[in-house]
């Protein structure tokens, strides 16, 4: 199997190929067009601020191919955000494949920004390779609108979509890659489509 984890500039790369070099997998980490449209499966990363990542996936000319992927594709924590629209987060446009926008989490005394730590999960998709109760690892500040594209979710003083799902783009809010069990089986969850 050719995985292809997209080489934007920042994020979390290298922990994410850790991630599947646990499944026997040697990642192609790259930002060729060519090698991305020709994977079997395709891995969109990051950590960081949405506006300097869609800098960097149009400066590398990679927007189109993104946009046009017909393989399964799963976008991580900030590389989920950029599935959508647009985010508050300098303002900015994203890829555009699923509709919606990506909001400023709102502080309270029991829920600091960021949301950092594990927080359980409510799952409406079965096929997730995940389990309502299961405990993941999130570390983000901005989160996507709710609504038909969310597949599971945790609660943080309002439903936060934690996985959501558009034809063949799946996204993570949370990090898999350090979320133990759980996160190891919606990666194989993934690698099995």
């Amino acid at each position: 199997m050719k995985l292809a984890i997209v080489d934007v500039g920042c994020g979390n790369i290298g922990s994410v190929g850790i991630a599947f070099e646990r499944f026997g997998l040697t990642p192609l980490i790259t930002a060729d067009a060519e090698a991305i449209a020709g994977a079997d499966k395709v891995i969109l990363p990051g950590v960081g601020a949405a506006g300097f990542a869609m800098e960097q996936i149009e400066a590398r000319g990679l927007a189109p191919v993104l946009r046009g992927l017909t393989q399964p594709v799963l976008g991580i924590c900030l590389g989920m955000q950029l599935l959508f629209e647009r985010s508050e987060e300098e303002d900015s446009a994203c890829l555009g494949i699923i509709p919606g926008r990506v909001r400023k989490l709102a502080p309270a005394p029991d829920r600091p920004v960021p949301h950092m730590g594990w927080s359980r999960l409510s799952v409406a998709d079965p096929d997730l390779g995940l389990a309502d109760g299961d405990y993941v690892y999130f570390a983000h500040s901005f989160a996507c609108d709710d609504g038909g594209w969310t597949a599971a979710s945790a609660d943080y003083g309002r439903r936060i979509p934690a996985v959501v799902r558009s034809g063949n783009y799946l996204g993570a809010q949370f990090h898999p890659e350090r979320s133990s069990a759980a996160g190891a089986r919606f990666l194989e969850r993934f690698l099995e489509r």
